[in-house]
């Protein structure tokens, strides 16, 4: 299969870039899209490849930006892209034909092992996965099972036969305030901007936000400000915030949106690329980068909060 010479480079910034993920080019992509069409032939299984994802003759939707993600990061380069997409593949199909873990696992191990996880809304999704309260604009909160090698997100129908919606999001909480954050750092700027970031293997980093008053306190010993905080969930594992309490909130806010919006763009697992204003356990969108990735828009929310505090 090779298309790739050993060592060949990557396509240059100046060559036409991909619609769906940018940060690969035209020919990349398609080279990605090619090798995985081919994956799944090879295995028996006919799909439809469209820009961001596959479709089994079954039915079976796959998304591909965690693997464009994946291929994009690894520093070998596109010599090794076939390998990466067979082992994809490999896991894809896998969860296809394996146990369902809602029949296969005892009860409590299934409770042990449940979390809330956020994904990209969309109108196709809501019959499936629109149990959840309404949380961050744009996302869908969902409840999801950590699998030894998949993460499977639970449909209004399995949770049927698990339990009482109520008591099992209570239960995914608990077992989310239990999961580990492999690194915290302060982003800090000459202009005054800082902001906290946490990351981590987990797929539930960005899950955080919904306990964000306990995050807080527990990475920077202090309470919220009764001003909110600011809040960017880029991908699923990494989580920012900026407490709201002085004119830095300004700076901060455009040091954010830009953090988010390249987060979004080049890393797995992708979320939101906006800044978001948690108030009073609510979520309201206040900053995104525009698609050039030349301005940042902000909404009457973020405008009226830095000139609270423009004069201090």
């Amino acid at each position: 299969m090779g298309v790739f010479r050993r060592g060949e480079r990557r396509d240059g910034a100046d060559l036409p870039r991909d619609g769906e993920f940018t940060f690969l080019s035209e020919a990349e992509a398609a080279r990605l899209r090619t090798f995985v069409r081919e994956a799944f032939a090879e295995r028996g299984i006919e799909v439809t490849v469209e820009p961001g994802r596959v479709t089994t003759d079954s039915g079976w939707r796959f998304g591909l930006s965690n693997l464009a993600a994946v291929c994009h990061h690894d520093s070998r380069g596109p010599r090794c892209w076939r390998a990466l997409v067979d082992e994809h593949v490999d896991r894809v199909i896998r969860s296809m034909d394996g146990p369902q873990a809602l029949k296969a696992l005892p009860h409590e191990q299934l409770l042990a092992q449940l979390y809330p996880r956020f994904i990209p809304s969309d109108p196709a999704l809501l019959k499936a996965f629109g149990y959840g309260p309404p949380s961050v604009p744009g996302l869908l909160e969902v409840l999801a099972l950590d699998l030894p090698e998949t993460v499977d997100m639970l449909t209004a129908d399995s949770l049927s036969d698990l339990g009482d919606i109520t008591a099992l999001r209570d239960r995914a909480f608990q077992n989310l305030r239990a999961v580990r954050v492999d690194k915290h750092k302060v982003v800090r700027d000459k202009d005054g901007s800082h902001f906290d970031v946490l990351m981590g293997g987990s797929y539930f980093i960005a899950s955080l936000a919904l306990v964000l008053d306990e995050v807080v306190l527990r990475y920077t010993k202090d309470a919220p400000a009764p001003d909110g905080i600011l809040v960017t969930l880029p991908h699923r594992h990494q989580l920012a915030f900026h407490v709201v309490r002085d004119r830095s909130v300004a700076s901060s806010l455009h040091a954010m949106a830009r953090f988010a919006a390249m987060g979004f763009e080049q890393s797995p697992g992708a979320l939101s690329p906006s800044v978001f204003w948690w108030h009073e356990g609510s979520f309201t969108q206040v900053a995104t980068q525009d698609d050039a990735g030349l301005h940042i828009r902000l909404t009457q929310e973020a405008m009226d909060l830095a000139a609270r505090f423009a004069g201090g």
